[in-house]
């Protein structure tokens, strides 16, 4: 039995409260016995162990008993959301998808044949073993997106070990390896997923008022969306211990204002990638950027400035692309890193460096002092081609309210002359009406020409 410990949980909790979804509690009792009629619908549809099945859905108490259900199946699990619909018929034929099961916003159900043969290497090692998989997509910032591949035994090891029970918004995505994380933490210790039907703002904190929720996964641009939006004074969150957050740099200047507004929420770092799984986190502080991060499976280390991590929970590899591990066994995050004994501080991804004459410019740091200048509501910072210096910083930059142009950039240069020294300082600057970030609140920055 693939998820026994589960199963035994949620007889034990039955009349605990598992989901909280359109604003009604389902009860472990009711999950258990869903995941046994998703059990008998997966037979009587013929759908084999080791078949890769394509899971269209969103966190809901029918698609959590689904995944469960597919999972004991010792099927190979693919989700995807509507965030990725552009990419629903590439991502389905690079995990050559067998079975599409998708869950329509009114919870119905159709299940097909897609017509694909499932004949991948990394499938047949999964087969061998019997064991159920799960293939994750990248985000792509660097190009195609590269798909992960998992074995589920290992990943869901960890969470046999006891953790507190918390109610916790399920903000990361169904197919992102930080809503997995939520949701697998969250059932493993009995405690309570609250769903929302829309990830802005105020139908987040509303969630957390009407549903006493006590932990928020989420990251440092919706951190940054709530502190502009000043949706946090409509509504009570007396409830809300915890904020953890990661997927992208936190800047400074969001990460200071975050803690002054809410002194008493613990602000708790996290890191994690869909090759390896989500490590165990201790922030030094919440009003701080350096962090500890290993725990049990996980090994780490820093080459050349480049944080590596070794995990009982790593991929098996990618089905589109040469295995990323060197020989023995570490993977290179691309994640340039400070050290102080234990802690690191992560100062953005290699791919994302500014080179300005020499000089190395990270992004996140130009635009956390971009943000603290007044009328800023979001900044996205990238290098542009130059033929004296090689690259320029510029500066894409949302505006809280209008202002003359000309105005507004002498000040924006005068702010990070004065913070920053001048190589940093944006040559070119942009005022944009767009938003800054995807379905996944991580920042997207245009790429140097």
């Amino acid at each position: 039995m693939m998820i026994d410990f589960l199963l035994k949980n949620f007889e034990a909790a039955s009349e605990k409260d598992a989901i909280v979804w359109r604003d009604q509690a389902w009860k472990y009792g009711w999950l258990l016995g869903r995941i046994r009629d998703w059990q008998a619908r997966i037979q009587a549809e013929a759908i084999a162990p080791g078949s890769v099945v394509i899971l269209e859905a969103d966190f809901s108490p029918n698609s959590v008993a689904l995944w469960l259900a597919l999972v004991e199946n010792r099927c190979i699990l693919v989700p995807l959301t509507s965030s990725v619909a552009a990419k629903k018929a590439e991502f389905t034929e690079i995990a050559q998808g067998e079975v599409s099961i998708e869950l329509n916003r009114a919870d119905e159900v159709t299940i097909r044949r897609t017509g694909l043969s499932a004949d991948h290497s990394l499938y047949a090692e999964l087969r061998g073993l019997g064991y159920p998989g799960l293939v994750l997509f990248s985000s792509g910032s660097t190009g195609k997106s590269k798909a992960v591949v998992h074995d589920l035994v290992p990943m869901v090891e960890k969470y046999k070990v006891s953790r507190p029970a918390m109610r916790t918004i399920s903000f990361l995505l169904f197919d992102h390896i930080g809503g997995v994380n939520t949701m697998l933490y969250v059932l493993a210790n009995s405690g309570c997923m609250v769903t929302v039907h829309e990830r802005t703002p105020d139908a987040v904190l509303a969630a957390i008022q009407n549903h006493k929720v006590e932990l928020l996964p989420t990251s440092p641009t919706f951190i940054n969306l709530v502190i502009l939006s000043e949706a946090w004074k409509r509504y009570d969150l007396a409830t809300l211990q915890t904020v953890t957050y990661g997927t992208e740099p936190m800047p400074e200047s969001t990460l200071r204002r975050f803690h002054e507004l809410f002194p008493s929420i613990k602000l708790q770092q996290t890191y994690g990638l869909s090759e390896v799984g989500i490590l165990r986190s201790q922030s030094r502080g919440s009003d701080s950027l350096w962090v500890r991060l290993g725990g049990e499976g996980f090994e780490t280390r820093v080459v050349d400035g480049v944080f590596q991590i070794k995990a009982k929970s790593a991929m098996l590899g990618y089905l589109n692309a040469p295995s990323p591990f060197t020989e023995d066994g570490w993977f290179n995050t691309g994640d340039i890193v400070e050290e102080d004994g234990e802690y690191v501080r992560f100062l953005g991804r290699k791919s994302e460096i500014i080179n300005v004459g020499g000089e190395k410019v990270f992004p996140a740091e130009v635009e956390s002092v971009i943000q603290t200048l007044d009328n800023v509501a979001d900044a996205s910072v990238f290098g542009e081609k130059n033929p004296i210096t090689g690259n320029i910083v510029c500066a894409d930059v949302v505006l809280s309210r209008p202002e003359e142009r000309k105005e507004f950039v002498a000040r924006l240069k005068a702010h990070c002359r004065a913070r920053l020294q001048n190589y940093k300082v944006p040559v070119k600057v942009t005022i944009v009406d767009e938003q800054m970030h995807g379905e996944r609140f991580k920042k997207m920055r245009r790429r140097a020409m």
